[in-house]
């Protein structure tokens, strides 16, 4: 299978650095994701790849061929777009084989790949159909079946589940994930979504302002975020990010009085997933509820410690009224710290002797 590998590459509108100096490399057979917010240069990243957009700098090279001048046709790449960019006037047979047709491919070979393709993503059924007949998760159906009916290795994917409902949005991260594995298609695939990035990706490429922020495993992006922006950026609910102050003992959260991690507290910040808080009988720091959201699997505390908020998610109902006093704790493991004015990580956090266990 191909491997797609970007060289600094820039790509400048005017005098603003759409993408700015941006090095990855998409393994051959790997799902990577680009992740990141609005208008931090992911789509354009994307259609560099694909050739619908040309680099000011750097260089392309796709499957061992340097592609930066050379047009989208002559690529071999596959593309799926936000907006499903069918035909309203051609059935879904027509809409799916329309690239072969255009290549001139043989009649015999077209009805071949289109039996097996529509196979494949289940709409065998309704090859007769019109588009306007279909419901979202079926016509983005038949936009999957054109990108793999022309049998390129490379296939990249433009936020292509973001007009689809919450459940058909997970029915489908299914469908293409396990689609990538069977075809061992290299898939690059764009998305403002966490949830996608960290359930479909091999890679997570996390983008901002036109840079790479950090890239690595989803699970290694969750367990040791580069930056405070990696930190907010990936996991439901995001990180908890406060202030230290510094206490006779070591950092204090700001306003508080316990110790939670060693060395001064002014300048740095403290990372904890809400999931890795777990209210504790004594010991900890103590807060006050000041409110609680039952989720059915979980509850969602805010917990006020000194002048910062903790969220706390505890398994199953916690029923506990606004104005509780509870304690809080987590275990070192779990704990981050940051540099306020940096925003970058800092190598080892080192919990305070009282938080060492919970």
């Amino acid at each position: 299978m191909p491997e797609i590998v970007l060289e600094k590459v820039t790509k400048r509108f005017g005098r603003a650095n759409a993408v700015d100096g941006v090095s990855f490399r998409a393994e051959p057979g790997k799902f990577v994701v680009l992740l990141g917010p609005s208008g931090c240069g992911k789509s354009t990243l994307l259609r560099l790849v694909a050739g619908l957009e040309e680099p000011n700098e750097g260089r392309i090279v796709v499957d061992g061929r340097d592609v930066t001048r050379l047009s989208p046709e002559k690529r071999r790449i596959s593309m799926v777009f936000q907006s499903y960019a069918l035909f309203p006037h051609l059935t879904v047979a027509e809409n799916i084989v329309f690239g072969l047709r255009v290549r001139r491919l043989p009649a015999a070979e077209r009805a071949a790949r289109l039996a097996k393709t529509a196979e494949l993503v289940g709409l065998s059924a309704h090859l007769d159909r019109k588009p306007q007949q279909l419901s979202g998760g079926q016509r983005q159906r038949v936009a999957l079946a054109r990108a793999i009916i022309a049998e390129n290795g490379i296939c990249l994917m433009d936020e292509p589940l973001s007009n689809l409902d919450a459940q058909l949005r997970h029915g489908m991260r299914v469908e293409i994930r396990a689609l990538q594995q069977r075809l061992g298609m290299t898939v690059v695939y764009v998305t403002h979504d966490q949830v996608e990035a960290m359930s479909m990706a091999d890679r997570v490429v996390l983008v901002r302002d036109g840079r790479i922020e950090q890239e690595g495993s989803p699970a290694h992006l969750y367990a040791r975020p580069a930056t405070l922006f990696a930190a907010r950026f990936i996991g439901t609910p995001g990180m908890n990010l406060v202030a230290l102050a510094d206490g006779p003992e070591g950092a204090v959260v700001r306003g508080s009085a316990q110790a939670v991690a060693r060395g001064p507290g002014a300048g740095r910040i403290l990372g904890v997933r809400p999931e890795h808080v777990a209210v504790v009988p004594s010991g900890g720091v103590p807060g006050t509820v000041e409110s609680s959201e039952y989720h059915g699997a979980d509850t969602i505390l805010n917990v006020r410690v000194g002048a910062e908020t903790f969220l706390v998610r505890a398994p199953g109902q916690l029923a506990l009224a606004p104005g509780s006093p509870v304690r809080i704790a987590w275990k070192p493991e779990s704990m981050h710290l940051f540099d306020a004015a940096t925003g970058m990580r800092e190598a080892e956090p080192r919990a305070a002797p009282a938080l060492s266990h919970h």
